[in-house]
């Protein structure tokens, strides 16, 4: 016996009756949100739209925010802003693992350069994280 695996969130699989149904939502109202650029469903070869379970959970998002007074143009912008917030969190993640991996190499460089480093004639310090102290070194003339 074998099994297929569920679709995904971003599977386009549901009709627009459905889609209607499960947000509660006319079908015309759909095409409208559709005309208006709200929401992009997916398309079959003959040109039927298919929604996926993410554009339904958009579409609830749509419908809860024009039932509480914003109109389309609000609801639009706040589109807009909540894919620039989540584009801007994806950005930061990835730059906060560039840093990571960046200090991980500089801190593998800085192990196998003082493993390779002729000792040092300048006198031991202490940890300048651990004083508040500055030291300043000047070479004689």
């Amino acid at each position: 016996m074998s099994f297929t695996q569920p679709p995904g969130p971003d599977a386009p699989v549901y009709v627009i009756s459905v889609a209607a149904q499960l947000t509660g939502l006319h079908p015309q109202t759909l095409r409208t949100y559709e005309r208006l650029g709200l929401i992009t469903p997916g398309r079959t070869g003959g040109g039927g739209r298919r929604y996926s379970h993410r554009d339904l959970e958009l579409l609830r998002s749509i419908a809860d925010l024009t039932s509480s007074g914003i109109g389309i143009e609000g609801v639009r912008r706040i589109l807009e802003l909540e894919h620039q917030v989540a584009a801007l969190a994806a950005r930061n993640d990835e730059l906060q693992a560039e840093l990571a991996a960046a200090r991980e190499a500089l801190r593998l460089a800085a192990t196998a350069r003082a493993a390779q480093a002729p000792p040092s004639r300048l006198p031991v310090l202490r940890d300048p994280s651990a004083s508040q102290a500055v030291v300043v070194w000047r070479r004689g003339r």
